[in-house]
Parts: structure tokens; sequence; C-alpha cells
């Protein structure tokens, strides 16, 4: 079964994760190992907890600390790097 949940982003937090708009309830039923998520042209596969290990400035989708899906860059600032403004649109495929 495929799907799609559309949100945007609302804020940054103080490290530069992007947080959208989509509570983590949302993600429920989304298969955690090939969703895609989609914000502007950035695009990254899986969505994983907050504290996944990853190699540095690795773009990844992540239950954020906001309670909603969050765009981050392991050891940078995704607001800063990828130039995401407020209100853009993101998508989660799968």
């Amino acid at each position: 079964m495929s799907g799609q949940i559309e949100g945007k982003i609302v804020s940054a937090t103080e490290s530069g994760n992007l947080v959208s708009d989509i509570p983590h309830d949302r993600l429920r039923e989304v298969p955690r190992d090939s969703a895609t998520t989609t914000c502007d042209e950035h695009q990254t596969i899986g969505i994983f907890s907050a504290d996944h290990p990853e190699e540095p400035f690795t773009l990844m989708a992540i239950l954020g600390n906001s309670g909603c899906l969050e765009l981050t860059i392991v050891g940078d600032s995704a607001k800063a790097m990828l130039g995401i403004r407020m209100g853009e649109k993101i998508v989660v495929k799968w």
C-alpha cells in the first residue's frame, strides 16, 4: 500500500533542524525504512529516531524532540545549509 503525507516547515530548532507540522502520530503507519521525504529539491530516504547515529553532514528525516517530523543535517544546521524557508512544503511518500 502506498501513501503520502504533506505538511510544511513551520520553525527551526536552536541547532538548525527544520521542524515540520507533521506530528509523530501521523507517521505511525509509514514504513520508516523506505519512506521518502522531500522538501524543496532535497530528498532523503527513511525516518529515524532523533538519536540515530549517521555520518556527519548526512541529511535525515527524524522524529524530532519537537513532537514532529524534522529535517536535520548531522553535525550541522539544516536551516543554514539547505536554505529552506518557513512555509516550504514537505512531503513524505511510501
